[in-house]
This record gives C-alpha cells, structure tokens and sequence, in this order.
C-alpha cells in the first residue's frame, strides 16, 4: 500500500520537514528525542504497522535517510527505512522524499511492508531519478524532480557503453541506463569473467575480470563496444572494489582477507601505479574488502574508507597522499556525487531511539566545515 503526494496538492498545515527528526535528536544526544523512549517506541511502532503510512511518519521514525542521491538540476532525493526492531521478520515502512534545489520538499511517498524485504534504492540522472531494479532489469522505473513516475524501456539487448550512460546494477545482472532513451540494458560485450564494473561519464565501462582458473585478475576497460586495454593487476594481490570517473579509476587490491592499497590510473588507463601507503593505515581497516568504500570525485581525487569507520580523501587530484576526514558525527556511510560529500549517522541496526549528530549532513569544501543538512519546509 501507499501514500504518495506532491506540493500543491496538500491540506495547508500538513507539509511536514525532515528537520522534525534532527530536532529531536538534539534534544537526546544518543538517546530518545522526547525524553520518553516509551513515546518514540509507540510511534515507531504505530508507522511500521500502519497499512497506509505517511511519508512525514516514516521519515521522523527513521530518523536518517538511508541513501541520498542528487539529479542534475540539484534536486535530492532521499531514502528512508522503518524496520521491526525485535526481529529481523515483520512489519516495516519505507519511504522517499523528493527535495529541490531551494532546499524545499516537491514529493514524497511512503509504503507499508516487511522488514526481510529489500529497500528501494535509486540513481540521480538527468532529469531526476531511476530506481535501481532489485531482480533482473524488472521493476525500474523513472521519477522525474517533480515526484512523478515515469516508464523505462528494459532491454534485454545489450547496449555497446557510451558518453551519458550510468551503471543501475554492477552485479546479477550488471544493467546499465541510458537516458536519451530511457532505457535499462545489460552492457555489451562485458569480459565472461567480469565480477566488477564501473561506467565513467565518457561512456568507458571498466571492469575487473577475475579468471575461475588459476590466473591473473585483469582490469578491462572498453567503450562502444570495443576493447580499449588491460592492466593486470600486480601479483601476490587480488581485485576488490571498482570506481571510475572522469579518466580517473581505482581499484583495491586484497590480500589474507584484507584491503592492503590501491591500482590508480588518473589518466584513462594509459598508467597505472600502486598505492600501497598514501598515508592510509590499510592494516587497521576491520570491515573487510566489501566494506571498503571507494569513490572518485569530479575533480579526481579518490575518497576512501570504510562503512561505519574512517575515511581519508586524496590531497589532490595525482592520488598519491590522504588525510584522514574529520566528522561531525559517527558516518554509517558517505557518498560524493561532484565534489560534494554526504554522510550519514544512523544506528547500525534498527532502533526506537536516535545515535549522537543522527541524521544528513554535507560538505562542500573536502570535508572542511559540515553542516547538517536541513530542509526548508
């Protein structure tokens, strides 16, 4: 079921903003945001349970977004998730919210459902918003800034990668989108043992080919079609985690189950060099390899770390040396889209009650000054 509506649309006094949460967690740092866990445990109780939420509802239980993406014009939207706190089974609520370059909410929606179910996640495109199908290609649709729901054409003729197409899915099945058609196709022509990809802005599909037999992982890259090279990646380590952009890539390179430095070409692939160091304590990294997050900024500095853990930012755009970011709070994830970056603190698991600084904040300027991100009605 759901409850969907747009600006123009709604009974004055009802537009509700996302800084209702943040209030209250300023109002109990780490702790309940009325003072009374009994009373935010009731609430959040009534919304996963609610058949016909309301997206204001959903979003104050929450708490945090879960996911921001950004469209071209500026406008965000923001993804947010009310599971069950005593099971992994049972009621949930999700919901999004459209906000526009003012700062302003356009479109929101909310939907009841259960807590083993996958969240909707999104990519911004030009124009607005696609949601990113969770089986195959099936279920992606488009939502322009507006809020308004549009029809995508899947494919299940590969598209040969070109300038403007963005990557849906890396992985079962790898699906790319393009815009100036409004459809979502798996790319062409991927290597057969491709288990990462990335697709750069130029329209370059990179991937790590990662043989079953004995051999070397390779990262391929390709445009249109056609095989523009290979780098193998340097012995005794393994591929990990893929990004691109802007002639910029990176990968991690994995050894004993631990992300020990980076495969860096800042120019297209013509050179690539290793960054075993860079000021980053690769050994004290504890989620993991697929807990790294790696991502490449517009200018072409690479942000690194780790969900829930450390970050560092390239000094410039050669990649060679990191600083450690300093944050306002304890980030659950941090994404870039430009050179802008968004975390997120949240709690790691459900809960009725909020964690210290819970909630969207931005950075402009690198990771410099943070501001908590707020809306303005």
């Amino acid at each position: 079921m759901t409850w969907l509506r747009r600006r123009g649309q709604w009974p004055v006094g009802l537009v509700a903003v996302a800084s209702a949460a943040l209030a209250l967690s300023a109002c109990g740092q780490g702790g309940s945001g009325d003072g009374a866990s009994g009373g935010r445990e009731a609430r959040y109780k009534r919304v996963i349970e609610d058949p016909h939420p309301r997206p204001a509802d959903v979003i104050e239980a929450a708490g945090a977004p879960t996911a921001v993406v950004r469209a071209d014009d500026g406008s965000l939207l923001l993804t947010y998730d009310a599971g069950n706190v005593e099971d992994d089974e049972g009621p949930a609520a999700t919901a999004w919210r459209i906000v526009g370059p003012d700062g302003r909410t356009v479109a929101e929606h909310a939907e009841h459902g259960d807590a083993e179910a996958v969240p909707a996640a999104f990519k911004g495109v030009p124009g607005g918003f696609v949601r990113v199908p969770q089986e195959g290609a099936e279920g992606a649709y488009a939502l322009d800034v507006h809020g308004k729901r549009h029809k995508v054409t899947v494919s299940g003729t590969p598209l040969r990668t070109r300038p403007g197409d963005i990557l849906l899915a890396e992985r079962e099945p790898a699906l790319v989108y393009r815009p100036a058609t409004h459809t979502v196709a798996p790319p062409a022509r991927l290597p057969d043992d491709a288990v990462r990809l990335a697709v750069d802005e130029r329209g370059t599909a990179w991937s790590l080919d990662q043989p079953l037999a004995e051999g070397t992982d390779r990262v391929v890259r390709q445009r249109d079609g056609r095989t523009l090279g290979s780098t193998a990646v340097p012995r005794p380590y393994a591929g990990g985690v893929l990004a691109a952009r802007g002639g910029a890539a990176a990968l991690s390179l994995t050894r004993d189950d631990g992300v020990r430095g980076l495969l860096v070409t800042t120019d297209g692939g013509g050179h690539w060099r290793t960054v075993l160091d860079g000021r980053i304590p690769w050994r004290d990294l504890k989620g993991g390899p697929e807990s790294l997050i790696l991502e490449v900024l517009a200018d072409g500095r690479l942000l690194v770390g780790e969900e829930g853990g450390r970050y560092w930012l390239a000094d410039d755009r050669t990649d060679r040396a990191f600083h450690e970011l300093k944050t306002p709070a304890g980030f659950t994830s941090l994404t870039v889209d430009g050179t802008t970056l968004y975390g997120i603190a949240d709690a790691t698991t459900a809960t009725y009650d909020l964690v210290s600084g819970e909630g969207l904040w931005t950075s402009h300027d690198g990771g410099r000054e943070w501001r908590r991100y707020e809306q303005r009605g």
